[in-house]
């Protein structure tokens, strides 16, 4: 691990500190085998500390384990301090924990999906939430939810229904609730992870601001050190990472597939026809989709993109037949063999480890044992077959999900964020493994905020606005004649797909 600190040398009180800190998680008998452990840290206060690490380095749970109310059930070995107190671990001796109240007021905590935080039903309640739950008199509380929706600029939202809001916007409000408390730690678990390139700009100059002028210590778990580097004091890496290369390095790789992909793909019949397509959630409510056009052709990777709220996932699953459309039609030929990974991958368990996981489908699509051991090593799972699939970190809930999918075979996959939570390594790999399989024939359509993944995997991007399908184009064209939505300059996924050739 490699620790560079930009901060203040001379403050000796830090905010975060870890001495010989592992976890293990919960075992059916015996002495626990500790399976995460982490070097020693400090973090000082005003630090905007980057955390980074590949998928199942433990980030979630050192952030977890930094939060008294969010620690995860399993054996510790040292102990992690916040504020100069014990926060979990196996404690020191004549030091006071924190209590409930004393970490709700002073550790701050944003996750990574956007609506997983959300409980009301309006902003303005949401702004009060924690306050409420903290004690705080009603007049206090009005000048924090005034205060926090002046600094932010949301003021016109405070009125607006959660579920009305795109999810840059309900991240923004997470914040925002978090800052009504005033912590003086805040610890974000990749929380860009589900917006799109503007919503990361706008959440990430916002918790700069945060950092700068209100003085809060900053930690942020990532698998994207790029995007957060114009603010960071401090980077952890957790394990030894690929370095980043330019997007030309990756796209010299990939040119001789992609002329042979565009060559293909030209003369493929098409597997699923949207024409004129509507939808909407109520009849009260404006259309989500209006007069849809759209060919996905046959054995091609067909990637959807655009802004958070603009229909990506609505669409995705109208094209899945989870929804149906109330004018217009949709033909897809493969809807007899087809699987949808949702944004959330838990939806798809429902067992109690992840062996089982992968063989909850075995007798009704005809794989056995050895395909599922196949399927286990080829995602990185092996080692994970007695685990709870709950008590994977984000980035192997993905994986589990995706290749549980996969061993059903389908001729049409649809998948919603596929990268979510996946380190560029990860990322590289499960690119590779959609181009395999398009190779193969299958069809894959995909909604994403991953440009670069997006550059990498894709043969056709489609981007949705204001209802429509505002252009579909080859990838190399989209991404040439975008002025917004635009891969990285450099990033890490480039340095594996270079690393690799173009086969990663």
């Amino acid at each position: 691990m490699e620790v560079v600190r930009m901060t203040n040398e001379h403050n000796t009180a830090p905010a975060v500190e870890t001495r010989g800190l592992a976890f293990a998680y919960p075992a059916g008998s015996g002495e626990p085998a500790f399976e995460i452990s982490w070097p020693d840290l400090r973090i000082d206060q005003g630090a905007f500390c980057v955390v980074v690490g590949s998928t199942g380095s433990g980030k979630t749970t050192l952030l977890r384990s930094l939060k008294p109310e969010l620690v995860p059930a399993g054996a510790y070995r040292g102990w992690a301090r916040v504020l100069g107190r014990v926060a979990s671990g196996e404690g020191v001796r004549g030091e006071q924990a924190f209590t409930a109240l004393e970490s709700a007021q002073s550790i701050g905590f944003v996750m990574q999906d956007p609506a997983a935080q959300i409980v009301c039903d309006t902003v303005w309640h949401e702004l009060a939430f924690g306050l409420e739950n903290v004690g705080m008199p009603q007049n206090e509380m009005r000048r924090r939810v005034a205060e926090v929706a002046h600094f932010f600029g949301i003021e016109p939202w405070v009125r607006k229904k959660t579920e009305d809001l795109s999810g840059g916007q309900k991240q923004i409000v997470n914040l925002a609730s978090v800052l009504a408390l005033r912590p003086r730690v805040l610890l974000l678990d990749e929380p860009t992870a589900q917006l799109d390139p503007n919503a990361v700009k706008q959440f990430l100059f916002l918790l700069g601001r945060v950092n700068r002028e209100l003085g809060i210590t900053v930690v942020v778990a990532t698998h994207s050190p790029e995007d957060v580097e114009a603010y960071a004091t401090q980077r952890i890496d957790l394990d030894a990472s690929g370095a980043p290369a330019p997007r030309e390095l990756a796209e010299a790789a990939l040119a001789p597939r992609w002329e042979a992909r565009a060559a293909a793909c030209a003369h493929a019949d098409a597997a699923i026809r949207v024409r004129d397509a509507h939808f909407r959630f109520d009849r009260r409510e404006p259309w989500v989709l209006r007069g849809i056009d759209l060919n996905i052709a046959r054995g091609c990777v067909h990637a959807l993109v655009g802004g958070n709220g603009c229909g990506k996932t609505t669409l995705l699953r109208c094209l899945a037949g989870v929804l149906k459309p109330q004018r217009g039609h949709i033909d897809n030929a493969l809807r007899y063999s087809q699987a949808l990974l949702p944004q959330d991958p838990k939806a798809l368990f429902v067992c109690d480890s992840v062996r089982e996981e992968l063989m909850e489908w075995s007798t009704r699509c005809g794989y056995g044992q050895r395909e599922a051991v196949a399927m286990a090593r080829r995602f990185g799972l092996e080692s994970l077959g007695v685990r709870h699939p709950y008590d994977l970190s984000g980035g192997q809930q993905q994986k589990l999900a995706l290749a549980k999918l996969l061993l059903a075979n389908p001729e049409v996959l649809f998948l919603d964020e596929p990268t979510k939570g996946l380190d560029p390594a990860s990322c590289a790999d499960f690119s590779r493994t959609v181009r395999e399989l398009a190779d193969e024939g299958k069809t894959i359509v995909f909604v994403t905020h991953d440009l670069d993944f997006a550059l990498v995997t894709a043969d056709f991007v489609s981007m949705p606005f204001d209802g429509e399908i505002a252009c579909t184009e080859p990838v190399q064209a989209f991404f040439a004649n975008n002025i917004v939505y635009r891969p990285n300059a450099e990033s890490r996924l480039f340095g594996e797909i270079a690393a690799e050739g173009g086969r990663a």
